[in-house]
């Protein structure tokens, strides 16, 4: 690359200047139009954020539900307004905590939960028809989701006051993050009852949050992290449909689920061109008629991959302008990480600051007094139109394919995404890319932090607690319940009710993934 020629992290050519050339035939209605209006470039919402703040949702997860309870509150009282949570590789994978396979993992990137008990626990003292609950779970996401809804029941909470998100996304799995179980067409078939199921019983739940977030982690680029999000998503739809779901009936409760990144401009463009395609999908190619169907309503978490170890006080710079361009980008609910979570988990301090981060944003910057402050800049409107035509690039080759599943299958997204990381990598390695106390600006004299502690008694605790519950429940019962999931796995109804009925009898999350495994069997990447 020239010395003075600019790129973005796509590898998008920044000119010196731009001007009104730069927009030649470029119209406010089609590629603009006001916000809250088709193409939504400019925001679902007439209002944005002087009608409302964006939800701010900091992720929480570690360790026993208890410790994952007494954390949410701590957020709850800081002005945290929406609850987020991660769960630990055993929970993510459909194995209990007593399994061989959970060994050494209990409680270490996220909360365990193992049965309806322990989401008792989770949830005590919280007032679920007025929080909403956002959990990071994909190919158990049903489970947890009607562990939920049990919980509820027990509180008195009718199904339709229940608000909240399932990532539920086993796409991007495949592609970029590995906790899947079974193969993919069973899963999307999971997937599709859980949309016809909330549908029915739930329907203020937003179904999926088809996510780029852990695509773009996996080191791609912008560019990609929209077309291969959206091309997973047009696979859903996709699905849904030809399981004779209608459109208009589970398109408005799909949300999706973005990285930001630190190319700040660039990820305002993302937000904004993603937007406009999703209206485009929706409205040409899925011809759907409710205009709730065309929003690409979307969460955002800042960028865990651009967090460094060294120096870690810099990341709190790093998430402060990540954040602001998802701000500036439009999001409804924002998580910002903690400083420290390149070393651990975050600690409460850390936490709190990620907190008090947004809320300086949204409450003493100004950005939020007017919607969508990007309009207009012959740079970002330029930008916004290079980011789409690009995407769409992508698109058209993965449609060439078969589409999404098709794609992934042949091993093209994966390889796309490992092109990427290798390019970003190189360019960091090579002081092409200036890592702030990385590569540049380093310190000899760096200071240990603070590490989130770990209790290693976790493990055993939570492996008795599973035991334990096994040995006091009506066995009878639980056998009888999950041979009427196998049953349903076998046939053609959804397989919701029956698990849900397993749940409410005991039944453990590693059971009802048992069972599953044992109907659909076990995917195995062939490379």
């Amino acid at each position: 690359m020239a010395s003075d020629e600019r790129r973005t992290d796509s590898g998008i050519e920044i000119r010196p200047r731009y001007g009104p050339d730069d927009l030649e035939g470029w119209d406010y209605d089609t590629q603009l139009g006001d916000p809250g209006r088709p193409p939504y470039t400019r925001g679902v919402y007439p209002s944005m954020y002087r009608g409302r703040l964006w939800t701010m949702r900091q992720y929480a997860g570690f360790g026993t539900a208890e410790a994952t309870n007494e954390r949410w509150k701590l957020l709850l009282a800081n002005g945290s307004t929406g609850l987020s949570c991660a769960f630990d590789l055993p929970t993510q994978m459909g194995y209990d905590s007593d399994h061989p396979r959970a060994e050494g993992e209990v409680g270490k990137v996220g909360v365990a939960i193992d049965s309806v008990e322990d989401m008792k626990l989770l949830l005590d003292g919280l007032p679920l028809d007025q929080v909403t609950t956002s959990m990071t779970i994909n190919a158990t996401a049903s489970i947890l989701l009607l562990l939920y809804e049990l919980v509820a029941e027990e509180q008195g909470v009718a199904p339709e006051k229940l608000g909240g998100t399932i990532q539920n996304d086993i796409l991007k799995e495949y592609v970029a993050r590995g906790t899947y179980v079974y193969p993919p067409r069973p899963s999307m078939r999971i997937i599709t009852d859980i949309f016809a199921y909330c549908q029915e019983r739930l329907p203020s739940w937003n179904t999926i949050s088809i996510s780029g977030y852990h695509i773009r982690e996996a080191g791609s680029t912008a560019v990609q992290e929209i077309a291969f999000t959206l091309a997973n998503g047009i696979a859903y739809v996709e699905a849904a449909m030809a399981a004779g779901l209608d459109v208009d009936e589970f398109a408005p409760r799909l949300s999706f689920f973005w990285n930001a990144h630190n190319n700040f401009f660039e990820e305002v463009a993302k937000f904004r061109a993603a937007r406009r395609m999703w209206h485009r999908i929706m409205t040409e190619r899925f011809h759907a008629q409710d205009e709730k169907s065309k929003l690409l309503r979307f969460h955002t978490q800042t960028g865990g991959s651009t967090l460094t170890a060294q120096q870690p006080e810099n990341n709190i710079m790093r998430v402060t302008l990540q954040a602001l361009a998802a701000v500036m980008g439009g999001t409804q609910s924002l998580h910002t990480n903690g400083f420290d979570e390149a070393l651990g988990l975050p600690t409460a301090k850390a936490a709190t600051l990620a907190l008090r981060t947004q809320q300086v944003i949204g409450y003493e910057s100004g950005v939020a007094d007017t919607t969508d402050p990007m309009a207009g800049s012959y740079f970002v409107e330029s930008l916004t139109d290079e980011v789409e035509a690009a995407a769409w690039d992508y698109i058209e080759k993965i449609d060439g394919m078969g589409g999404s599943v098709a794609a992934i299958e042949a091993g093209y997204l994966q390889d796309e995404i490992e092109a990427a990381a290798y390019a970003y990598t190189k360019a960091i390695d090579d002081g092409e890319k200036v890592i702030v106390g990385v590569n540049k600006f380093a310190s000899a004299d760096a200071q240990p932090a603070e590490v989130f502690p770990i209790d290693p008694e976790l493990q055993r605790q939570q492996a008795d607690r599973v035991k334990a519950l096994k040995a006091s429940r009506d066995q009878p019962a639980v056998d009888a319940r999950l041979a009427d999931v196998a049953a349903a796995a076998r046939g053609t109804q959804n397989l919701m009710p029956p698990m849900k009925e397993a749940l409410r009898v005991k039944a453990t999350l590693g059971e009802v993934s048992d069972v599953l495994r044992a109907e659909f069997g076990v995917y195995q990447p062939s490379r």
